[in-house]
This record gives C-alpha cells, sequence and structure tokens, in this order.
C-alpha cells in the first residue's frame, strides 16, 4: 500500500541545508517540520512551513551581513 504525503520540496546549497535542518532540530518534536531528508540539498518538508522558513533565512541573511561603518 502506498502512503502520500502532501509537502513541499525544498532544493538549496549545503550551508544553507543544514541551517533549515540546525532550525527544525531546535523545535519542540510537536513543532518539528521535516518529513525526509532526500541528500545534501534537497529535502522534503511540512507545506504549511514555508513562510516560516523564508522569515528564518531572511533573519539569518540579516545578521551575517556586512554593513561597512559610515
Amino acid at each position: 500500500m502506498v502512503n502520500a504525503m502532501k509537502g513541499l520540496l525544498i532544493s538549496c546549497d549545503v550551508p544553507m541545508a543544514q541551517f533549515i535542518i540546525s532550525f527544525n532540530a531546535s523545535l519542540p518534536p510537536s513543532q518539528r517540520f521535516i518529513l525526509h531528508v532526500l541528500d545534501n540539498t534537497h529535502m522534503f518538508v511540512q507545506p504549511h512551513v514555508a513562510e516560516m522558513i523564508r522569515s528564518k533565512i531572511s533573519e539569518f541573511r540579516d545578521q551575517n551581513t556586512y554593513e561597512k561603518p559610515v
């Protein structure tokens, strides 16, 4: 019997995938969203977390962006 799951495929580079996996691991077990890690750059996640992942990535990039002093 086949079990089908609705989800979202994420394709990214290795560092960003590790960031997403780390973020997922920091959540309580009931809120974890990764359904399956396919390889180093692809993962299958629950569809309702797309905006949450985008906002966390945006925060991460803002924290790690160099701004030249004035």
